[in-house]
């Protein structure tokens, strides 16, 4: 079967990000170091892009979990493009796609059923679903929204705009504009893309699933740490329409924080919760799961245990009958009784050993 046409534009300027974050930016430290204001930029930047994805792209735009101002939507469609990830239009439409046939081995854009490095950015590197390139009716309510729409019509030139333009101007501003350009623009697109990545690839292969283990998507405190919330991607893949990913007070989710707080100041609203019933529901049915999986896979403990004691018990007896045998035939010899009575003895305190270890297991059981 042939392989689909390689997206050169993708590859390239993934292998530069690369290159330049992995060579260049130890180099210039070297030569250079890193002043307070370029770690300030990157930070800045770096937070910017990351909660315009996760804030705008992901909870307000793929799953409608929320609503929010003009200003705010703005905001949002000017830092996906500095986050180098495609218009919020083809990024909600790749997503619901996930979403609706997830670890589905064709349909799915970025199923992990096709390995850790296709989820993480294989799938972005060819045409792997180039019909949908321009299909874009699982978005049609997104094609309503006259934001979600500029940002779609001028995305290039926003994107340069906010990835070279911004980097420059904060380099003037600070006089190092190769340093600017360098950890404002190259490094810290490096490092969004792959933690955004993460969420296909890690949050699909590492970490728990305490809600639904009809999909592969699991819950992890440290990419949530990484990613602004994303990490509870178990939960998130079975309540999607929840505008929170981590549920619980102490659970890192510095989205859902955001969201809480423009609506407190009035610049957010309809922000949806699920019923926490259902959550509590969903826990249970997992508990529940694990407890019957648990009690099968003890029960094969338990009969294995209960055939090599039957076994000990048959063996136990035969060699008793042995001994008794030689003691009552003069024909032997003290020596070979001694040794057979020997072995009995011996298999007897095995015996009570096992027989021991098999109650304590069915009082564990019960």
């Amino acid at each position: 079967m042939k392989k689909p046409a390689l997206l050169w534009l993708n590859i390239s300027i993934f292998s530069m990000t690369f290159l330049v974050s992995v060579i260049g930016a130890p180099l210039y430290l070297a030569l250079n170091g890193l002043s307070t204001s370029l770690v300030v930029a990157l930070l800045a930047l770096f937070v910017w892009s990351g909660m315009s994805i996760t804030g705008g792209y992901h909870r307000l735009w793929s799953h409608r979990t929320y609503d929010t101002h003009p200003v705010v939507r703005v905001i949002y469609a000017l830092g996906g493009a500095l986050s180098l990830q495609n218009s919020a239009l083809h990024w909600a439409s790749d997503h619901r796609e996930h979403h609706k046939h997830v670890d589905h081995i064709d349909k799915d854009p970025y199923s992990i059923s096709r390995g850790f490095w296709f989820a993480h950015m294989g799938w972005m590197l060819r045409e792997y679903q180039a019909h949908r390139y321009n299909d874009y009716s699982n978005v049609a309510d997104l094609q309503k929204d006259p934001i979600v729409m500029w940002q779609h019509k001028h995305y290039l030139a926003l994107t340069l705009l906010m990835n070279i333009g911004v980097p420059l101007l904060i380099g003037v501003l600070t006089g190092q504009v190769w340093g600017a350009l360098l950890f404002a623009g190259f490094v810290r697109i490096f490092l969004g893309h792959h933690t955004t990545f993460f969420i296909n690839s890690l949050a699909h292969t590492w970490g728990k699933r305490p809600y639904t283990e009809r999909n592969t998507a699991r819950d992890n405190g440290v990419l949530a740490f990484l990613t602004f919330g994303e990490g509870y991607h178990n939960f998130h893949h079975i309540f999607a329409g929840d505008y929170r990913n981590g549920i619980r007070w102490y659970q890192f989710d510095p989205t859902k924080w955001l969201i809480a707080s423009l609506a407190w100041f009035g610049l957010a609203r309809n922000l949806k919760r699920t019923n926490k019933y259902l959550i509590e529901k969903a826990r249970l049915e997992m508990m529940w799961l694990r407890a019957q999986e648990k009690r099968a896979s003890f029960s094969d403990v338990l009969e294995h245990e209960y055939k090599v004691l039957i076994d000990s018990l048959r063996e136990l007896n035969s060699r008793r009958r042995a001994w008794i045998a030689a003691k009552s035939d003069a024909i032997n010899d003290m020596a070979q009784v001694k040794e057979l009575k020997a072995q009995y003895k011996s298999l007897k305190r095995n015996f009570r050993q096992e027989k021991r270890q098999f109650r304590r297991q069915l009082m564990s059981a019960a």
